[in-house]
């Protein structure tokens, strides 16, 4: 027997919490600042921070996550605090890479690499080869990464699909599957720290039915708990994906 549509409204995550959570990582920057720090060193700690969200997410029941590390739209920011945090994601893959591992996280990176430095581009190559026999985790890491610049790509590789003769009658699925995330589950739950109210050009397509946090909370103090604390709260939302 088919189960009843009522069914299709929670999350097939673990106790009715999300399977996949996308977090909008913002606030790094003025929390240095309101400490009288350099940017840099905001970023430094939004780096820890994440560490900590990671190694706690499979015991939330969360076995997708995708972070917004830098936006296509970041480049427009000073060329130190540019540099900076290219050396900030390359020191992370670095230092992180046998733990990762070990942990049984797969770490996968989204967004147009071509403009990034090309050690960073090797480091990222490399990690994902190591880690993609892994399943406890998956992380996506969106670097150079703009909704509307990733859309625009997949149309092409469609528009290339279609002229080769691979495809005939362009579905939803076939677009789909030209973006970055193609064969990514959509999120469940996109959380966005310190205060803003903007999705940021961040999984527009992906995030069509997602349900959405805000908080006040500023990145570097984003703790497990804050996400437990969240994750707990969806598990009270009805999901209707369109239906009544």
């Amino acid at each position: 027997m088919a189960e009843p549509a009522a069914s299709l409204t929670k999350s097939n995550g673990q106790d009715g919490r999300p399977r996949h959570v996308a977090i909008i990582m913002d606030g790094n920057g003025r929390w240095a600042q309101n400490k009288g720090w350099p940017r840099l060193v905001g970023h430094r700690r939004g780096a820890e921070r994440v560490k900590q969200i990671v190694r706690a997410c499979p015991d939330l029941g969360v076995n997708w996550l995708t972070v917004y590390a830098f936006s296509t739209e970041n480049w427009k920011r000073s060329t130190e605090e540019v540099l900076g945090l290219m050396k900030i994601f390359a020191r992370y893959i670095e230092r992180e890479a046998d733990g990762l591992s070990a942990e049984g996280v797969r770490m996968r990176f989204i967004g147009g690499r071509e403009r990034l430095d090309a050690k960073l581009q090797r480091l990222m190559a490399g990690i994902e080869a190591r880690t993609a026999v892994n399943s406890r985790l998956n992380l996506t890491v969106a670097i150079n990464y703009g909704g509307r610049d990733e859309l625009t790509r997949a149309a092409e590789r469609l528009a290339g699909r279609i002229a080769r003769g691979e495809i005939e009658n362009p579905t939803e699925a076939d677009l789909e599957s030209c973006l970055d995330t193609a064969g990514h589950p959509d999120p469940d739950l996109v959380i966005r720290t310190s205060g803003e109210t903007r999705t940021s050009n961040f999984l527009p397509w992906q995030a069509a039915y997602s349900e959405y946090e805000f908080t006040p909370t500023l990145w570097p103090d984003f703790t497990p708990e804050h996400l437990a604390e969240i994750l707990d709260r969806f598990g009270l939302r009805e999901r209707r994906f369109g239906g009544a």
